[in-house]
């Protein structure tokens, strides 16, 4: 009998199969684009579109198109520097309107679980053989009565 594969490799295999794991890999530069390009920059761009292996970015100026336009070889090598491979060919660059900047959410306070809780939560995943399963289940099954108690007493306080 064959050991059971992880939901993380069987995902993976999956896009590759329907030959989406390059589409995939690309549009995660929207969630890390600040980190590719650093602050500066990506307060007045917001990537648009990723098609034939070319990236439109909208640029809140022309005044920050035209720097873009001398950074563009050092933006290619950090994006694909990212993604691991090059997967983007070039960057076209448009004027458009760039969202405000998010500010983060604050962390909420992390709520402690009581020891009978956290025992009942050992018993189920005690039978799960695979280590990163079960710590994975675990770390689930404490975050989800953690956000059930927080709910509880957010309903009693109001």
């Amino acid at each position: 009998m064959k050991k059971p594969q992880s939901i993380h490799t069987i995902l993976e295999q999956t896009l590759k199969g329907l030959e989406l794991d390059a589409p995939m890999k690309t549009y995660s530069i929207w969630g890390a684009w600040q980190k590719i390009v650093g602050a500066p920059v990506a307060l007045q761009t917001q990537p648009r579109a990723i098609r034939n292996h070319i990236l439109f970015i909208d640029v809140s100026h022309s005044t920050w198109m035209q720097q873009l336009q001398f950074l563009k070889p050092t933006l290619l090598e950090k994006i694909n520097a990212f993604l691991g491979e090059p997967l983007i060919e070039d960057i076209r660059f448009k004027v458009g309107k760039i969202p405000p900047a998010v500010a983060p959410l604050p962390e909420r306070k992390e709520e402690r679980l009581d020891r009978q809780t956290m025992n009942r939560i050992e018993r189920l995943v005690e039978n799960i053989t695979d280590a990163e399963v079960r710590k994975g289940f675990k770390e689930l099954l404490i975050k989800s009565a953690a956000l059930e108690q927080s709910r509880k007493k957010s309903k009693q306080e109001s």
